[in-house]
């Protein structure tokens, strides 16, 4: 199969970008973490993802666009899959494109994206854009909707004593310093991971939205190729109290998974050892993104470590009103 630059006086044509294909453009090129070939296999594993791709005259890929669908009574999704903060585009920009040269680069490699997944006939699309991504309006032109979600960043790691300066002296560097030295900093497994994780949503909320199975095979491959931490803090009789998953690329870490036990009787200890994981992450990547949300308890917990404000795009389309309602209800319910 292969597809067609509309535009050109004679049709050009290259291969549709498959699976194996973008697999080999990964490991040439510095596609983010989330949207490596290897992190949708891993969080899409039993399900179906596939990727569309724009490309230059010379038959160079200009953009790429990795995104998990299904589909319910003969009706085709995308949806952003968990554990997974954003999706949607990434630009392969050429050197010395001035602001206007960018932008026209951009509309240009959208309007093939658009029109590759135009194919796939979905009627209900909804995907997180990365924070880089600020022009969406390719996407609007094409009858896209616009929700600007947040996260929080510390965008620098490489001074550290900034970072201890911007946190919340009252309450995170306090508690970090009542801690230091009751617990033990090591590795946790994935199992470690998933049990606390389990235990303490299951306290909190009664349930966990995310399965063991899941949780372990994402930690199990980030750590495999060496792009995770999976830190751990233990009591003196050895008991995990609290743990903390975060994957990373060479441009910025991500808090994705943390737990503590149940009880309240290792109170800051989550501070602590996000502090020990930053410390170790400094010499890793540069940045680090709390993974932010919209919950205004949690929203203020991260902006007490001094992190920045990051707006990002949430798009979504529909061509079925049910089917974009059901799919706000399930959104709000978890």
């Amino acid at each position: 199969m292969r597809v067609c630059a509309t535009r050109a006086a004679v049709p050009i044509c290259f291969p549709v970008m498959d699976k194996d294909r973008y697999r080999q453009l990964c490991e040439h090129e510095p596609v983010p973490l989330f949207l490596q070939h290897w992190w949708m296999e891993a969080v899409c594993a039993g399900k179906r993802w596939d990727v569309v791709a724009a490309y230059d005259r010379q038959g160079n890929p200009t953009a790429v666009m990795p995104f998990l669908w299904g589909s319910r009574f003969g009706i085709r999704y995308v949806l952003q899959p968990q554990l997974t903060q954003f999706s949607g585009p990434y630009f392969f920009y050429p050197e010395g494109l001035d602001p206007r040269r960018r932008l026209a680069f951009e509309h240009e490699a959208s309007r093939q994206l658009l029109q590759r997944l135009e194919t796939f006939r979905i009627t209900y699309y909804n995907q997180n854009f990365s924070p880089s991504v600020t022009n969406w309006l390719p996407f609007y032109w094409a009858g896209f909707a616009q929700t600007t979600r947040y996260t929080y960043r510390l965008s620098s790691l490489g001074d550290l004593d900034a970072v201890w300066a911007a946190m919340d002296g009252n309450q995170r560097r306090r508690q970090v310093r009542q801690n230091m030295g009751r617990y033990t900093l090591g590795p946790a497994t994935p199992d470690e991971l998933a049990s606390l994780h389990r235990q303490y949503w299951e306290a909190r909320a009664g349930h966990d939205l995310l399965s063991r199975d899941l949780m372990t095979r994402v930690a199990s491959a980030a750590l495999a190729r060496g792009q995770a931490l999976l830190l751990g803090l233990r009591d003196e009789e050895g008991q995990l109290c609290a743990v903390h998953f975060a994957p990373y690329d060479d441009r910025c870490a991500y808090s994705l998974l943390s737990a503590q036990r149940p009880g309240g009787q290792d109170r800051g200890v989550a501070s602590l050892l996000v502090w020990l994981m930053l410390r170790e992450l400094s010499s890793r990547t540069q940045a680090f993104d709390f993974e932010g949300s919209m919950d205004p308890d949690i929203e203020r917990y991260y902006r007490s470590y001094g992190a920045e404000q990051t707006p990002y795009s949430q798009l979504t389309k529909s061509r079925s009103r049910l089917l974009s309602a059901l799919f706000e209800r399930k959104h709000r319910r978890s």
